[in-house]
């Protein structure tokens, strides 16, 4: 046993602190497999954990990520052994368990997923959580039936995590893509994966009609709140709209129109207890199906140290892509 560098968030009198220092592996929590963590990665989630805007840690102290890859050192599970490259996301790691967000970590062996064929360790956390999420949501579109021949998919909160990999999976899936978004600048960088149109996201950020203008058949959103309501609203009959985020809110000011008038599905999505048989199914999908090339222009690449100053950058939407944060 000895120590190992992190991060680490305690409770305060005024909320929770954060510093990058030394744990020692004795204070692990229990598990059944002991990863080297070579690589993890930026979500909105971890934004939140990082600098406490939500009460998403709820144990102290607490070493924040909640993805990582990395290498078994050591294992009592028995699909596992030393040296064997692994990935988890969710299972609420980085919130209820011990993270990412250091050079070790212990888990249960029944979380991880092998690495998969055709993914690098660090091509893994450039997925990440995100890109992991707008898998699911492509998969349960894909379950429904629609398909690019019935109209045009939405990416919401396109230029963030989920929505870049969304776009390029969406794209090389054969959809015609419209990706929302508030950043105007980064119209160049969404058609670069794929994107056909650009959307203003205030057209889907104020308080709409319980009904509109029928206009794509799917859509992927990371955003909730009033801009799902008016996803719905604008959905094409017997249209599905995968719900995964809640970047706006967590409400849903919406009425039952979109859903009796036009037939129109809302799939939520889980991605932290995804059930190992369909986890494994996104994971092999993901090294299958998305462009990597398109994937290494979405993403940046960050030290485990820098992390502590990127928690609200992400919150206040100034993180486009994806962010891999090397820990070895």
């Amino acid at each position: 046993m000895g120590t190992f560098k992190a991060w680490v968030v305690d409770k305060t009198e005024g909320g929770q602190s954060l510093a990058f220092r030394d744990f020692d592996e004795a204070d692990l929590m229990d598990g059944d497999v002991t990863v080297r963590v070579t690589h993890s990665t930026l979500n909105y989630k971890d934004g939140l954990a990082l600098t406490g805007r939500s009460p998403v840690v709820r144990r102290f102290p607490m070493i924040p990520g909640i993805d990582f890859s990395g290498v078994v050192e050591a294992s009592d599970h028995p699909e596992y052994k030393p040296g064997d490259p692994v990935v988890l996301t969710g299972w609420g790691v980085g919130e209820t368990h011990l993270g990412a967000y250091a050079q070790k970590a212990r888990v249960k062996g029944d979380w991880l997923v092998p690495l998969p064929d055709g993914l690098t360790p660090e091509q893994a956390m450039a997925v990440g959580t995100a890109g992991y999420t707008a898998m699911l949501c492509l998969m349960a579109l894909d379950a429904h039936g629609v398909k690019p021949a019935d109209g045009p998919a939405l990416v919401t909160g396109a230029s963030g995590g989920v929505g870049s990999v969304a776009v390029a999976l969406l794209a090389r899936a054969g959809w015609h893509v419209i990706a929302s978004t508030g950043r105007g600048d980064e119209a160049d960088y969404l058609r670069g994966l794929g994107a056909s149109e650009i959307l203003d996201r205030a057209e889907l950020g104020k308080p709409g009609r319980p009904l509109g203008k029928e206009r794509w058949a799917a859509a992927i959103d990371a955003v909730g709140s009033t801009t799902l309501a008016n996803v719905l609203s604008m959905t094409k009959s017997d249209g599905a709209v995968a719900a995964c985020g809640l970047a706006q809110g967590m409400d849903l000011p919406t009425s039952v129109a979109p859903f009796i008038l036009r037939g129109v599905s809302l799939l939520g999505i889980n991605s932290v207890t995804t059930p190992q048989p369909k986890r494994r199914e996104a994971w092999a999908r993901i090294a299958r199906d998305l462009d990597l090339g398109k994937l290494d222009t979405m993403t940046r690449r960050v030290s485990l140290e820098e992390v502590g100053r990127l928690g609200e950058s992400i919150l206040d939407g100034g993180v486009r892509g994806r962010t891999v944060v090397g820990v070895a």
